[in-house]
């Protein structure tokens, strides 16, 4: 199965698809979209939405993840990544993709083994389990990381189902 994981944000995106089969990750491909900015916030979304949909269009995943959002001290800054993080989800699901949504928290306690563990410990994880990855940026690192946190929660749910 192949995974789009997503670190959504307004300044950088990250995303990173992975092929998740058996228990065995492999990377497929990652990157991260940077709307212009000083530009007007609508079109900031519309760049986002567009190569979103290039890049679902591209690798054809199967499912999709998303990392939920913190919200901030600034209710403004909150409120324009909750617009980013709503393009994000639309768009896989527009494709008719299932979208899984996780926690930071949640993707750092798979991937890496501790709940709170730092952007530099996650980027070397992903580092590990993906080695053709080669070096990524951390938003990037991070949207593979909510790739793969996905590909083991949906394996355990497969399997939970199947021994119920």
């Amino acid at each position: 199965m192949h995974i789009l994981g997503l670190d959504p944000g307004l300044r950088f995106t990250g995303w990173g698809v992975i092929s998740f089969k058996g228990g065995k990750l492999s990377h497929v491909a990652h990157g991260v979209i940077s709307p212009p900015q000083g530009v007007p916030l609508p079109e900031r979304l519309s760049y986002l939405y567009t190569h979103l949909c290039q890049i679902v269009e591209t690798h054809a995943p199967e499912e999709a993840a998303v990392e939920e959002t913190f919200v901030n001290k600034n209710p403004a800054s909150t409120l324009k990544l909750g617009m980013a993080r709503g393009v994000v989800l639309l768009t896989p699901a527009k494709y008719g993709l299932h979208v899984g949504e996780y926690t930071a928290n949640q993707v750092k306690k798979t991937v890496v083994g501790a709940g709170h563990a730092g952007k530099e410990q996650v980027s070397a994880m992903v580092a590990r389990l993906l080695p053709t990855a080669g070096c990524t940026t951390a938003d990037a690192a991070d949207a593979l990381a909510v790739a793969i946190c996905h590909g083991w929660c949906r394996q355990t749910q497969t399997y939970w189902e199947k021994t119920s």
